[in-house]
């Protein structure tokens, strides 16, 4: 039976990540073949986007020496916010005609010229109307450049991208299966400097946003408040973590991070309540968090809190096969740091 090797590659502020799968067919679960890491300097990726090309590509040719992955093919992800997602019903007509008619269909909707623009349609069901057949679908535009400083890096470094995939897409491959794949989920990747948002109902894609802010964000703050360095900082912000009881020696970086994580906090429960609005009575079951900063303690409790949903850390390693060449105990525990990398692995199959 063949088998397909592809390598999902996510490209974030503060390192690239990878994970290849191997997919066999026959009904047989993905194989996890290898999976690492390697940091990135600040600065190298700035908000979801490729900075400094070479310090990248550099990163990953690092990264294929010490992963030992078995192939170049990569999928890597975009997801910031000069990438626009929106539900888009059109009427029916083949896939690649659809395609090809974006840019005079929907350049009246768009904050871009489609000439700026890489434009994809993904439809996710289909209804009949006075006029006939039409399909119900989300329209991805990303600016050109954004998409184009990703791909540099990666032929930089000697590889392949074989697809460009959307990141709140990839989360929901890698996140919603199982038991997930009946319900309403509502999906939070809490990146560096991005925050991913996913709702999909039954597995299918209702909604995506992009926030602004991340872990770093919460860093920052506190680096900035007790004027100490990035590194010391990270440590203090997981010291005190957020709506625990704190003494007055942690009350400065108590406030920092407050401050930021309630702003974020509040963006989030707004994407839920604004899909709430526009979906009567099609509430949301649970929220699954991936992503380093849904590792700040109490984050999950305090967005619990406050959409009143129950919140639990994401397993993108749930249902794989594990092949021989991963220590699986060593992932324990970072499991939610490599959903998007092996999401976009799955895209190859999708």
């Amino acid at each position: 039976m063949a088998t397909t090797r592809v390598v999902g590659l996510d490209i974030g502020t503060t390192a690239v990540r990878a994970a290849e799968l191997e997919f066999s067919g026959g009904g047989s679960a993905p194989k996890l073949l290898h999976i690492d890491q390697v940091p990135l300097p600040l600065g190298a990726v700035r908000d979801g986007e490729v900075a400094e090309p070479s310090t990248v590509a550099t990163a990953l040719r690092q990264l294929w020496q010490e992963a030992g992955f078995s192939t170049k093919n990569v999928v890597i992800g975009v997801g910031n916010q000069r990438v626009v997602v929106r539900e888009l019903d059109l009427p029916w007509m083949p896939l690649a005609q659809i395609r090809a008619s974006l840019p005079f269909q929907v350049k009246e909707l768009l904050p871009m010229s489609t000439d700026e623009a890489l434009l994809d349609y993904y439809p996710t069901g289909e209804y009949e109307t006075d006029i006939g057949r039409t399909f119900r679908g989300m329209l991805v535009a990303a600016q050109r450049d954004t998409v184009n400083a990703n791909v540099l890096a990666v032929e930089g470094a000697g590889l392949h991208a074989m697809m460009v995939d959307l990141n709140g897409f990839a989360l929901l491959r890698a996140i919603v299966r199982g038991e997930f794949a009946d319900q309403t989920v509502a999906l939070v990747d809490i990146g560096a400097s991005i925050t991913n948002v996913v709702i999909s109902a039954k597995g299918v894609p209702r909604l995506v946003r992009t926030l602004p802010s991340g872990g770093l964000n919460v860093t920052t703050a506190v680096a900035s408040a007790l004027g100490i360095a990035a590194a010391e900082a990270e440590t203090v912000k997981r010291e005190v973590g957020i709506g625990y009881s704190i003494g007055p020696e942690h009350a400065e970086a108590a406030e920092a991070i407050s401050g930021v994580t309630r702003m974020l906090v509040e963006s989030v429960r707004n994407t839920f309540v604004y899909y709430a609005g526009n979906n009567p009575g099609a509430g949301i079951d649970v929220a699954i968090l991936t992503g380093g900063g849904a590792h700040l303690p109490g984050f999950g409790q305090f967005l619990s809190s406050a959409s009143r949903l129950p919140v639990t850390l994401g397993d993108p390693l749930s249902g794989l096969r594990m092949a021989k060449t991963v220590d699986r105990a060593s992932l324990n525990g970072s499991e939610s740091l490599v959903a998007m990398s092996v999401g976009l692995a799955f895209g190859v199959a999708a």
